[in-house]
């Protein structure tokens, strides 16, 4: 058992559900957040919280910060996992400016902000901040322009935050390719071949579970990763590395 807590982003999505289930079941007092009303399982205590809101407004910073603080009680936050991210998927010439504002708000802005929320509490417990990025940081198609450039801008947001925070508050990047969440689901909906053809693109011959992206994320803020920091693991099952060409 830890006497340490975990603040989670996104906790009712397939990969926050996942990461929230792991770390309790390690140990960890668990804060979830995510939009309300509808509270997660898998948590010891539930802010719910708009992203965007904490993004752009200091009010709704202010108490979410208080909230949390309320919620840990005399637990000691030692790790912020930043998992919540939203897809607006269009060409670039069709992409309005607020689905792209949007985006960046919510998976960037709203990370760093709430690091610099809990800096003191993570400073204070020598812990770590853990960013969900994406394979899309390094390799993407089309029409996930808004989605990609705010995984590659969290990728290097982890990169300055290892500078700036050190060496008490470690940050990595934790960089999945396709997932089976329901959303991956949904979004297959009718066209499964297409699902099974995306798995046995990777080399390891099949997508990602949540619980794996939740095993990475539990090691990569242990102690058994303590030298890592400014790192992006991609746990992306060979995908990168596979060349597709016309030939």
């Amino acid at each position: 058992m830890t006497d340490g807590a975990v603040l989670v982003t996104g906790a009712l999505g397939g990969i926050g559900r996942a990461i929230c289930a792991r770390f309790l079941a390690a140990g960890w007092f668990v804060v979830g957040t995510d939009l309300p009303p509808a509270a997660p399982p898998h948590v010891s205590a539930y802010v719910p919280a708009d992203l965007r809101a904490i993004a752009r407004e200091a009010p709704a910073r202010a108490a979410f910060h208080d909230a949390v603080i309320g919620a840990l009680g005399a637990v000691g936050l030692q790790i912020l996992v930043n998992n919540a991210a939203i897809q607006r998927l269009a060409p670039t010439g069709a992409l309005a400016i607020d689905d792209w504002q949007a985006t960046q708000d919510i998976n960037v802005t709203a990370p760093f902000a709430l690091t610099q929320l809990f800096r003191e509490n993570l400073s204070d417990a020598q812990g770590c901040v853990v960013n969900i990025g994406s394979v899309h940081a390094q390799a993407t198609k089309r029409e996930f322009v808004a989605y990609a450039t705010s995984k590659a801008a969290l990728h290097g947001l982890t990169r300055a935050l290892a500078v700036d925070l050190g060496p008490d508050i470690r940050a990595v990047c934790l960089a999945p390719a396709a997932i089976a969440t329901p959303m991956l689901a949904d979004g297959f909906a009718g066209h499964e071949d297409k699902l099974a053809a995306l798995g046995a693109a990777h080399p390891t011959g099949r997508i990602g579970r949540p619980e794996d992206v939740a095993d990475a994320a539990l090691f990569l803020s242990s102690p058994a990763a303590a030298f890592a920091s400014g790192s992006t693991f991609f746990l992306d099952g060979g995908i990168l590395s596979r060349l597709h060409d016309p030939a």
